[in-house]
């Protein structure tokens, strides 16, 4: 039994199924519902007894089934296909619609899903979903267990349904994709003012522990030999030794708490010197180095400064090493620190994917202020082989 394409000779069911795409494209940005409402509109529409709608992933190298009519719609998100296989991948390689009226299996085309049973169908209609310009989403398919003769006609209908959706579906994803950008906006704001917080506790207890208790006692030590100071001399002059002393031990501290929120090194010869200094000054270690000298954006020194330093003071507390070696590496694309040293080590693989806190070396500070300026830090260890801490950062 044969019979004609769509069974939509009459214009006022094309039209009106024509607005029940739009209506159904202006129902929301998601990609799922909306693929889900056009198979479903076509084959309630049409004389066809099934619609599936293959989305182009993100990647551009695969098609996705998005939307399917009953009972298929189970298969959603299953059934994946890459470019130029089967008709699907066909038709989304070349950009040109593709219409088989019998005998599916002869087509060099054709590739089975067992999930799909093409077998029950005999004839399909497959055309791009493209619009200007924002280019080619996906494939839309309509199959039919009776034989059909799809006309032009028909194709162009199916086209121009397919324009449709494809307009809908690029502002879905440039939806989703502004959503994600402002999610990733939220985080780094979290992750701001969680190192500000962090930087301000720090300092806060480096100034009670040190430099606030160091005073009080420089006060003591003052009024001491003040008040002693016609009764005894020689109390006076060693309580006046004591509080030379302990300014010394001071001022020591202040310049640390100083160096802590910014080293002054990096505003005067930038990060390689500031990098080298912090090399031949971490106590207890030999540190080698090798660095490019190079200028970056101030939170990018600033950042990498920190992560070299935080890195430098786990291998001195954690690793047990007598050697690190600290390079810098400067190319027109990107920047990377790598510290590497001769410890003891540890079992990387135990880390969270993704997650690199919790371990008590540090690494979720180092790895937060990687991301914070757009890039990434990888951690590679093993027990007795030392330690790797690599920061890799693009230059935009």
């Amino acid at each position: 039994m044969s019979r004609q394409g769509l069974g939509l000779a009459d214009p006022e069911r094309e039209n009106a199924l024509l607005v029940g795409i739009i209506e159904a494209i202006s129902a929301g940005p998601e990609l799922g519902p909306l693929a889900a409402n056009v198979a479903r509109l076509i084959s309630e529409a049409t004389a066809t007894d099934l619609c599936f709608v293959h989305v182009l992933d993100d990647t551009g190298e695969t098609l996705t089934l998005t939307g399917a009519t009953r009972p298929f719609d189970r298969e959603v998100g299953r059934i994946r296909l890459p470019l130029g296989q089967g008709v699907s991948g066909w038709v989304a390689r070349h950009q040109q619609p593709v219409v088989i009226v019998e005998r599916k299996e002869d087509d060099p085309r054709y590739m089975p899903f067992p999930q799909l049973r093409g077998q029950d169908y005999t004839s399909m209609a497959s055309v791009p979903m493209s619009s200007h310009p924002g280019g080619f989403v996906g494939v839309l398919n309509v199959h039919t267990r009776d034989r059909r003769e799809f006309s032009d006609r028909d194709v162009r209908l199916l086209t121009s349904i397919g324009s449709l959706v494809a307009g809908a579906m690029h502002q879905a994803r440039s939806h989703r994709r502004l959503a994600a950008r402002e999610r990733a906006l939220e985080r780094f704001a979290e992750q701001v003012i969680a190192a500000q917080e962090a930087e301000r506790r720090r300092l806060a207890a480096d100034i009670h522990d040190g430099i606030t208790q160091r005073l009080i006692s420089l006060r003591f030590h003052l009024d001491a030999a003040t008040d002693a100071l016609a009764e005894d001399p020689d109390f006076t002059a060693k309580q006046l030794v004591q509080a030379l002393r302990l300014t010394r031990l001071t001022l020591d501290e202040a310049h640390a708490a100083i160096n802590g929120l910014r080293p002054p090194v990096l505003d005067d010869f930038g990060l390689a010197h500031a990098l080298a200094s912090l090399a031949r000054s971490t106590p207890g270690l030999e540190v080698a180095f090798e660095l490019d000298e190079c200028r970056l954006p101030e939170h990018v020194e600033i950042a990498l400064y920190r992560i070299a330093q935080e890195a430098l003071h786990n291998v001195v507390k954690h690793a047990q090493a007598g050697l690190a070696q600290l390079d810098l590496r400067y190319s027109s694309n990107e920047v990377s620190l790598r510290v590497t040293d001769n410890g003891r080590g540890f079992d990387a693989g135990s880390l969270p994917p993704g997650n690199l806190g919790g371990d008590g070396y540090g690494m979720s500070s180092m790895s937060e202020r990687a991301e914070l300026v757009g890039g990434r830090l990888e951690i590679s260890s093993r027990p007795d082989h030392g330690t790797t801490v690599m920061a890799t950062v693009p230059l935009r």
